[in-house]
């Protein structure tokens, strides 16, 4: 009975990545509700990866109506399931909704928080930007620099960008002119093209900086 148990195991486990390889194929064709479909009949068995596209495909309007609160609500389903760019994306969403939903700045730092944990290196930089404008969280400096210094060694571009502005002119912060060139100068060899403007103010201001 328990090799029978594995065998019909195993079986639903090739099923279901059968259906989600040709819901992928389906996307990539550009035929999205067929994606959708395929997509959505694994999600409501609890496949997180499959609630992800699903709510992905909500959220981009891909073949159906751009819809926030479907998004939201699979997204959740695949971000309780453990699936970290879900948590990701489901606290840019709200995030998004500040001013309209009054919960909407909680809701972001608990999953951007969640995401952190989960390894997502963009949910540092985002959740610094809460912290450093007080918004849904206390104000705290501090807090927002060692999230941005965690996801700049994670080659965020992002958080390299926010890091040098802040090293040269951010308020409350212990000014540091060599760190600040240091990460604009990565950020711009990401391809962050606001960091050029930057980087040329700092030079300006601080040659000594840039001739290093």
């Amino acid at each position: 009975m328990k090799k029978l148990f594995l065998s019909l195991a195993v079986v639903c486990s090739m099923l279901i990545a059968d259906t989600f390889k040709d819901a992928s194929n389906a996307y990539e064709k550009g035929d999205y509700i067929e994606a959708l479909n395929l997509f959505y009949a694994l999600a409501k068995d609890g496949d997180a990866k499959a609630q992800y596209n699903v709510a992905l495909i909500y959220q981009m309007g891909k073949g159906v109506k751009s819809d926030t609160n479907q998004a939201i609500e699979w997204y959740e389903k695949s971000a309780k399931a453990g699936n970290a760019k879900a948590m990701y994306n489901l606290a840019r969403i709200y995030h998004s909704q500040e001013g309209k939903n009054q919960h909407a700045l909680e809701l972001a730092k608990y999953w951007y928080e969640k995401a952190v944990q989960a390894g997502v290196a963009e949910a540092n930089n985002n959740l610094a930007t809460l912290y450093l404008e007080g918004k849904g969280v206390p104000k705290d400096t501090k807090k927002a620099m060692e999230l941005l210094e965690q996801a700049a060694k994670a080659n965020d571009p992002q958080a390299q960008y926010n890091l040098g502005i802040l090293y040269a002119w951010g308020e409350g912060i212990q000014k540091d002119k060599l760190k600040a060139y240091e990460n604009l100068t990565k950020a711009i060899k990401a391809g962050v093209s606001q960091a050029g403007d930057r980087l040329d103010k700092l030079c300006q201001e601080s040659a000594w900086v840039c001739k290093n």
